[in-house]
């Protein structure tokens, strides 16, 4: 698959892992990871972005921890749709694009956001876009959040249902050749979740 093909399979997911599915099961533990680790380092008045933010359900839980600055990209236009059913609040509130991460990143400036984070979004990204990975290093100010798979080879391929990629990368290495600076990492369930800051 090349990169347009998978911009179109998750722009079209339905079913399993599609915005309706996240929305069913709302806020996790990774939810309330992020909100625990932003409680940590930022201030609530933070901007916070999340790329893949599907129906929000991780932006939610941080609304309703009091995070009032909240933004969400994800490339599926009913991810929209079912975060302004789902979670009305929110959606009244943010502020949401439907679009790939790697076409909204362009056009954001220097440092616009206190927080970027990632919940098993980025390991999608074909190896066409992994000039977005030094995007999402410009236009963070405090804290880069990764919570992406790395159980394989960097370079790996693994497919999910036979038909999604997921790319296996070494986020530390990513982010730090982006000039980021990792400051904490934990091991989860299928994920490593890294903390990443831009040079002072």
């Amino acid at each position: 698959m090349d990169s347009t093909d998978i911009r179109e399979e998750w722009a079209d997911r339905s079913g399993e892992y599609s915005p309706a599915y996240y929305a069913y099961y709302g806020a996790d533990e990774t939810s309330e990871l992020v909100q625990s680790i932003l409680a940590e380092h930022v201030e609530q008045d933070a901007a916070i972005l999340e790329v893949g933010c599907s129906s929000g359900r991780h932006l939610a839980a941080l609304s309703d921890a009091g995070y009032s600055d909240l933004t969400g990209v994800d490339i599926n236009a009913d991810a929209l749709d079912v975060l302004a059913e789902t979670y009305p609040d929110l959606a009244a509130t943010g502020s949401f694009h439907a679009m790939a991460i790697e076409e909204f990143v362009t056009d954001v400036a220097d440092d616009a956001y206190d927080v970027v984070f990632s919940v098993e979004t980025l390991q999608h990204l074909h190896p066409d876009v992994d000039w977005a990975f030094g995007e999402l290093a410009r236009i963070v100010d405090d804290l880069l959040i990764t919570v992406e798979n790395e159980g394989g080879d960097p370079g790996e391929v693994n497919y999910v249902d036979d038909n999604v990629p997921l790319y296996y990368r070494d986020w530390n290495a990513v982010f730090t050749d982006c000039g980021l600076t990792e400051v904490d990492s934990m091991d989860g369930k299928r994920d490593t979740v890294r903390i990443f800051r831009p040079p002072k």
